[in-house]
């Protein structure tokens, strides 16, 4: 039995290709299929079985279409509701797949009706607990309804210790969420692979043996999730289609101006200081590349699927494109190029300073009392912020503009990437704005004064 890891870091999941040499298994497959078909391929496998671990909140399956453009039997526990052809399988079912078995194991509390897969193949024993046990923690249990969150972390708790009881310490883990997803909860890691005889030692859902101070702990540490979440569900119901992944003919420089005049989104892709140096007005900054959350925080920040133009390389804007795919987020407008440089005919462009945690740490040396905005969640800020900084977490920043303060204003996040985004509203709004482009942890060190404490409420504007 061989397992092949499909990774999707821009959202904090795999999905896996566990096959034998001839028939294939796909669990949890994301919208964008064609790599996994790409790598069955190159296997030398037939996908004749995918297997969903739940109904998903914080990505579009491609589950239903990849199982119909391979005559696959596609096995879901969670039925209701759902819109495509599927085959219920429930919890102790066992499903042959060629030199391999699959058996169906009940762990509620990501979901009501999660479901793990135990695949014993060739001597060896593989679990894939979608978002269940996870390395180091669980997945959330928040999503559901949150009247049924202390429920079902309670199952949740139970699920994980029933789960690593039923199998060998020696077999594999492979869970969905737990790589930077907003489904994990607690001490999730990114690791790259674990047993669950190593999960035994150090995950806390099986070390600690007080149900109650596990369901406290987990509950008093869940934090804020995308928005874009609540529309997954129905969704994922319906069935999401394949997606279209080839970029769209290029806007004209009219076309452009027009989307812009009307007030539409159009995201400039580029680096986040070079964006501050020079933009087109009117442009909202959601840098893309290698180690960003590009998905979540556009998901999360802009309104879903308002109208919305890509600018940028096309390699970026392809990649983009995919990307938002993943979340239901198609027919995309694009402009290709550098957006100052080669789109501005006719366009006003516009700047605002990117600056280091010491050019604020002067402004308070020097008594000028600055005003900072940060961007971070609560639990953030509660964990430690900047002296008199107002608070507007980054998604609540567009319904509560109006509670910003008409004043030049410093905004900052924990890097520079969520402030960059949030500068770029700010400014498309009518406000002066600074950047600071640096990672919190080191604004004390810079002579920035901080503190902790809850929540500072915005002034009125």
């Amino acid at each position: 039995m061989d397992v092949d890891v499909i990774r999707t870091e821009q959202l904090g999941d795999r999905s896996y290709l566990v096959h034998d040499g001839a028939q294939a298994l796909v669990v949890d497959p994301q919208r964008d299929f064609d790599r996994i078909e790409e790598l069955a391929r190159a296997r030398g496998v037939r996908i004749s079985h995918v297997a969903e671990t739940h109904l998903h909140n914080d990505y579009a399956t491609g589950g239903p279409q990849l199982a119909l453009r391979h005559s696959a039997t596609y096995l879901v526990g969670e039925t209701e509701g759902l819109e495509y052809e599927h085959q219920r399988i429930l919890p102790g079912d066992r499903v042959d797949i060629g030199r391999m078995t699959l058996t169906a194991v009940a762990t509620p509390g990501h979901t009501e009706h999660h479901l793990s897969y135990v695949v014993d193949g060739d001597g060896e024993q593989a679990v894939f607990s979608g978002g269940s046990l996870l390395y180091g923690s669980v997945g959330r249990t928040d999503l559901v309804d949150p009247e049924k969150t202390v429920a079902l972390t309670r199952a949740q708790f139970r699920s994980a210790r029933r789960l690593a009881e039923q199998v060998s310490e020696h077999a594999t883990l492979y869970p969905t969420h737990g790589f930077g997803s907003f489904c994990s909860s607690g001490p999730a890691t990114a690791a790259d692979s674990s047993t669950i005889g190593e999960q035994r030692e150090h995950n806390h859902a099986l070390t600690e043996t007080d149900e109650d101070r596990f369901v406290d702990q987990l509950v008093a540490n869940l934090t804020d999730y995308p928005s874009y979440y609540a529309h997954m569900g129905p969704l994922n119901r319906m069935g999401p289609s394949v997606p279209d992944l080839t970029v769209p003919e290029p806007l004209s420089t009219g076309e452009l101006r027009g989307r812009l005049d009307r007030g539409e989104w159009v995201v400039d892709l580029r680096n986040r200081v070079a964006f501050a140096t020079n933009h087109l007005e009117g442009t909202v900054s959601i840098e893309y590349g290698d180690g960003t959350q590009f998905t979540t925080f556009l998901g999360w920040t802009l309104p879903w699927l308002d109208p919305m133009t890509l600018v940028g390389p096309e390699s970026d804007v392809r990649a983009a494109i995919r990307d938002l795919s993943r979340i239901g987020i198609d027919r995309l407008d694009v402009a290709l190029g550098d957006p100052p440089r080669d789109l501005a005919d006719g366009i006003p462009t516009t700047s605002y300073p990117s600056v280091e945690w010491r050019d604020l740490a002067a402004e308070f040396s020097a008594g000028r009392a600055p005003t900072v905005l940060d961007v971070r969640r609560d639990d953030e800020f509660n964990a430690g912020h900047i002296e008199g900084a107002v608070h507007v977490p980054l998604h609540e920043l567009l319904p509560r503009m109006a509670d910003v303060p008409h004043r030049r204003l410093w905004v900052h996040c924990g890097s520079g990437y969520r402030s960059a985004l949030a500068a770029s509203l700010l400014e498309r709004a009518g406000h002066d704005v600074v950047h600071i482009n640096g990672l919190y942890p080191e604004a004390a060190g810079a002579g920035v004064p901080v503190t902790t404490g809850e929540r500072t409420p915005a002034p009125s504007a």
